[in-house]
């Protein structure tokens, strides 16, 4: 790689912990740096973004997370990190679909963010069906068990 990553905001969150539940509810804010601030022309136009982060304070172990039940449950298979979407990853960058409800300046208001509050923005996209939304999609069922209080 030859360009480093720097990002381009922070979350504004009342969540300041890892959770699994709920982020639904959460309503947060991404402050983007103020050199970017015109960047977000027309963003108000989108009902939703691709929020990209970079989870900071989360770990990685080969040992522990590279093939593991996700969020420890029992109930769920041994499956690789590439086939999960947990935030203990050889990198930690996370992607998330939330809904916009505002923008002020150089802060977007958002809902479902699962990002909490300091982390590192590292970009911003509109949510885009046709880039985005992947007709007849196939998941495992237990996917289906494990998001269900998620959101």
């Amino acid at each position: 790689m030859k360009r480093g990553l720097e990002p381009v905001g922070v979350v504004k969150s009342p969540v300041t912990g890892a959770v699994d539940e709920r982020w639904g509810e959460v309503v947060s804010e991404i402050h983007l740096a103020e050199r970017l601030a015109l960047g977000l022309s027309g963003i108000d136009q989108f009902s939703h973004l691709l929020i990209l982060f970079f989870m900071h304070q989360a770990t990685f172990s080969k040992e522990t997370d590279l093939v593991r039940r996700q969020r420890g449950r029992s109930d769920m298979p041994r499956t690789g990190i590439f086939a999960q979407r947990a935030k203990h990853r050889p990198n930690p960058i996370g992607v998330t679909a939330v809904r916009l409800l505002g923008v002020h300046g150089n802060v977007l208001r958002v809902q479902g963010l699962d990002a909490i509050d300091g982390t590192p923005v590292l970009d911003i996209k509109p949510y885009v069906p046709a880039f985005d939304l992947v007709q007849h999609a196939v998941i495992p069922e237990y996917i289906e068990r494990l998001m269900k209080d998620y959101f």
